[in-house]
């Protein structure tokens, strides 16, 4: 059977039995394993899938992955991204839209201790919601902000969609999730932006601003913003220092969060175990989804499906540019379909290395790879942190609401990924400098 032949086949196979309802991981294992029987034999296949388990979890890469999530749990133990919240909103509390831009900042800073945007969207649902609520906002538009700004812990360091993305590729974690700072700062200054321009061409989608606060009240909630600039400066500090790796900057970070957890005495037995727990959970799903993907990545090379692939691409007389719009309207498409973790496994073995063949820098591809994925995140209709905030909203608001009011934000978001297409130097600039 040719080669080719085999990898489409499995392609379609993995998908149908993902739209039956079986595990992404558990497909891939399943279609990789079929393929490789069928393409170089069941010896090699056993060989493959004996060692396979030991060579991805024995990775010290993947090391990262438990511990920016144990940091993340950690964080929102403390309470201290509300602690976030509450300043940013102090300060913002005579700007109309004073909320949408609390939770856009909020969400920023969660970003930079939390690389999950689930737990980010979920997280602000609870916290901003309800007050957004009382205060009349538009409840469409205030979930829409909260799917949004939750997307940021896909780009802000520590981000785990960008380890995982350097796991599978076996690209820089370091320059990566350096390479992540600029466009994260990027999308959430436009958010701020498209804000305050949206609620004055839009006034009831937000009142008019009452709150008053003295200049003493503003400047002393600034004293809990303290840990989250303090974390921050470990994990991005100590990876563009070349002082730790990524793996032990996030152990370090974790630390750092446990320690201002136990100083500030927010941080019971309980709820460390519990973090613990939740941790161990994530991370076991993850390792599976990496171990799929993996082994989806050795049927490709068996195959030399992605070779040929280059070949008929590169002799197809196509543009690399027209490669890249191709990919981006096919992302585009998928986010609507599938989440992101899976879109991400399943496909980066086979873009990835296209891209590189075609002379792009992979550490820009892999931002703008982060980026369609953060729009995957809140596209109707299978946007994951959509059903997020739906769902922890407790009945504050409809699927329906969610799907109007994310809207402005998929526009600010697609701004966003147009910028970062027509400026490399913009991802580049921080990673270059950690070379240089």
């Amino acid at each position: 059977m040719d080669s080719t032949l085999i990898v489409i086949c499995s392609i379609f196979a993995m998908l149908g039995l993902m739209a039956f309802g079986l595990p992404v991981a558990v497909s891939m294992i399943l279609v990789s394993a079929s393929g490789m029987m069928l393409s170089v034999g069941g010896n090699y296949t056993l060989t493959t899938f004996t060692t396979l388990p030991y060579s991805v979890a024995g990775n010290y890469t993947f090391a990262a992955i438990p511990m920016f999530v144990f940091m993340g749990m950690l964080a929102g133990a403390t309470g201290i991204i509300k602690d976030i919240y509450q300043a940013a909103n102090m300060w913002l509390a005579r700007v109309r839209g004073g909320l949408y831009m609390a939770t856009t900042i909020a969400a920023a800073a969660f970003g930079a201790v939390n690389g999950s945007t689930i737990v980010g969207a979920a997280l602000f649902t609870r916290i901003a919601l309800p007050e957004m609520i009382a205060l009349k906002y538009d409840r469409g538009i205030a979930a829409g902000c909260i799917i949004g700004a939750g997307t940021f812990a896909a780009m802000i360091p520590p981000s785990i969609t960008i380890v995982l993305y350097g796991v599978l590729t076996s690209e820089s974690v370091g320059q990566l999730l350096l390479a992540g700072i600029v466009p994260g700062v990027l999308t959430g200054a436009i958010y701020l932006a498209g804000i305050f321009l949206m609620v004055r061409v839009r006034p009831r989608w937000a009142p008019p601003a009452v709150q008053h606060h003295t200049m003493r009240e503003k400047i002393g909630s600034l004293k809990t913003v303290w840990p989250i600039g303090i974390v921050s400066f470990i994990v991005v500090g100590g990876i563009y220092s070349g002082l730790v790796s990524p793996s032990a900057a996030g152990a370090v970070g974790a630390l750092a969060v446990l320690i201002v957890g136990l100083v500030l005495r927010r941080l019971q037995r309980g709820a460390i175990m519990t973090c613990f727990a939740d941790t161990a959970v994530i991370t076991a799903a993850l390792f599976f989804i990496v171990m799929g993907g993996t082994a989806f990545s050795r049927l490709l090379l068996v195959t030399g499906f992605v070779d040929n692939l280059l070949d008929f691409v590169s002799g197809s007389g196509f543009e690399p540019w027209t490669v890249i719009a191709v990919l981006v309207l096919i992302y585009l498409v998928l986010g609507m379909l599938m989440d992101p973790i899976s879109m991400m496994v399943m496909t980066v073995p086979i873009v990835h290395p296209l891209v590189v063949g075609l002379g792009y820098d992979p550490i820009w591809f892999a931002i703008i790879m982060v980026k369609l994925i953060e729009l995957s995140c809140m596209t109707p209709p299978v946007g994951i942190n959509i059903f997020a905030v739906v769902g922890s909203s407790q009945g504050q608001v409809s699927t329906k609401q969610a799907y109007y009011g994310v809207f402005p934000f998929v526009v600010m978001e697609i701004l966003v990924l147009t910028v970062l297409l027509s400026i490399p130097a913009l991802t580049l600039y921080l990673p270059r400098l950690m070379i240089g």
